[in-house]
């Protein structure tokens, strides 16, 4: 299954996407929200062949496309949790889950305006896969317990403010959190539809330039581990977010580092996950997001 919600910020409603060009309008159901994730994965299933049997099927029309779920009661992040990476980054590859945290409240649609944060000269780029949690998680006993309580996987980009995060004191969270920094979709796909989340090729782009091109197979702690072992020190809820790291090119690694500025054009993907499109704007353009 592949879950969207469309329409304008603030009054988005949930859709399955059969192909580029049709939908199953799913408004009946609800909003992609905690509740959801109890028994509307089924009961979107269930209403999937029925209006596939009635031909109740729309298309798309230009649709602002939000971010695949509700804010989240928690974005999760793991950090330095590619080998390569870490390796750009002149660090050690952990030999735990580096984790932090991000504020719910960046979470935007895959196209919508990235703004640069006020007093910001470092901000940088990130092509991430997000988990989805589908069910409360606490105490997992082991990996294959933590792969049934995966809902599904998104494209996140876990944008940074490399200044606020590494020069400031203090938690890396402040150089997370800016309004806006964390574009996610345009789909939620569900677990099923992923045959191996450890082999997803993964880009992205600034300016039609290549800067990141990975794989999810050098990660070092796989989704399954990480679900498990972020279980064992708080309780997940449906709908949480879990942004698992990046691939190497990110600015910050470049020869000198080079960070985003207002005019420049992000542009990124995951194999089967589709691709966003974020134009960077000022930190005081009103309309930052789009509308």
């Amino acid at each position: 299954m592949y879950l969207m919600r469309i329409g304008e910020r603030g009054h988005e409603r949930p859709v399955a996407r059969l192909n580029d060009s049709e939908y199953l309008d799913l408004a009946e159901l609800g909003d992609v929200d905690e509740s959801f994730f109890a028994d509307g994965m089924a009961r979107a299933a269930a209403l999937m062949q029925e209006k596939i049997g009635r031909r109740d099927i729309r298309r798309f029309d230009a649709e602002r496309i939000g971010a695949p779920i509700t804010r989240p009661h928690q974005i999760i992040c793991v950090g330095l949790n590619f080998s390569d990476h870490a390796a750009e980054s002149g660090a050690s590859v952990p030999s735990e889950p580096i984790i932090f945290s991000k504020s719910p409240n960046t979470l935007i649609g895959p196209n919508d305006d990235v703004r640069i944060p006020k007093n910001s000269s470092k901000t940088d780029w990130e092509v991430e896969l997000g988990i989805v949690i589908g069910k409360r998680t606490r105490y997992l006993s082991s990996e294959a317990e933590a792969e049934a309580h995966i809902a599904g996987y998104v494209i996140s980009n876990d944008v940074s403010e490399r200044e606020f995060q590494l020069e400031r004191e203090g938690q890396w969270m402040k150089g997370k959190s800016a309004e806006t920094f964390n574009p996610c979709g345009p789909w939620l796909v569900t677990a099923d539809e992923i045959t191996d989340p450890l082999a997803l090729g993964m880009w992205l782009d600034v300016n039609g330039d290549r800067r990141q091109t990975g794989s999810t197979g050098t990660m070092v702690f796989s989704p399954h581990y990480i679900v498990h072992y972020l279980s064992q020190f708080m309780v997940l809820e449906p709908g949480d977010l879990i942004n698992t790291g990046t691939p190497p090119g990110v600015g910050l690694g470049m020869t000198p580092p080079t960070y985003l500025r207002p005019g420049d054009v992000m542009t990124l993907g995951i194999d089967g996950l589709g691709t966003q499109k974020q134009h960077v704007v000022s930190f005081d353009r009103e309309d930052g997001v789009k509308k």
